[in-house]
């Protein structure tokens, strides 16, 4: 037991993975090769096995994501919290740049204008920036409604969607219009997820794309 609580932090990490591989077997549960370190990093953070089930991907959603963060495009978050939870080493091995305009004096300020949430109107900031993205929202489901609008509308176009929003209000149902979408996507369906699955999922794909030394 001493051994045990003596281990580095890259001895903590595999062994976490190995219980998780050990458990999903039990479960009778087979991940699809390419989903693998997503859902399973998804786990890791949560410690919750439901992600082996509710995780929903777009044809092909973990390969277009990779390809989308090697060419270096930015990932724009609908919270700080999700945004610090990106490994910045491995963004930055990749000249990746996260961005969350949730505490921009703007928004704010745009938000209260017009009588919506600051959520939605990052995703008009993000628009507006004339760029890709891969959008990672963890959050807000109006976020992600405002994104369909905007989608719709023609004005952005993100190379993936992660839509892993928490709670019980539009939740649900914000998920299911980004599924319907012709865009890639990673979707926790159902009620679970959060920022920390957000930056979880922005992990494995970093890793992915550029693995860690």
């Amino acid at each position: 037991m001493d051994n045990f609580f003596k281990l580095p932090p890259d001895e903590i990490e595999n062994k976490s993975f190995e219980i998780i591989t050990q458990e999903l077997s039990e479960k009778g549960i087979q991940l699809k090769p390419e989903e693998e370190m997503v859902i399973k990093r998804a786990i890791h953070t949560s410690a919750d096995f439901d992600y082996a089930e509710n995780l929903k991907f777009s044809a092909n959603a973990v390969n277009l994501g990779i390809e989308a963060l090697k060419s270096g495009i930015s990932i724009v978050t609908d919270t700080n919290m999700a945004a610090s939870g990106i490994n910045k080493a491995a963004a930055k091995r990749l000249g990746i740049h996260v961005h969350c305009f949730m505490a921009d004096e703007d928004i704010a300020i745009k938000a209260k204008a017009d009588k919506t949430t600051r959520a939605a109107k990052c995703m008009d900031k993000a628009a507006e920036m004339g760029e890709d993205f891969i959008i990672a929202v963890g959050n807000a489901p109006t976020a992600l409604i405002r994104l369909k609008e905007l989608i719709d509308e023609k004005k952005i176009k993100p190379r993936l969607i992660i839509a892993v929003p928490v709670g019980f209000v539009n939740v649900v149902e914000s998920k299911e219009m980004i599924a319907s979408l012709d865009i890639p996507y990673i979707a926790a369906m159902g009620r679970k997820g959060g920022s920390n699955i957000a930056a979880a999922i922005c992990n494995a794909l970093l890793y992915l794309a550029s693995p860690r030394i």
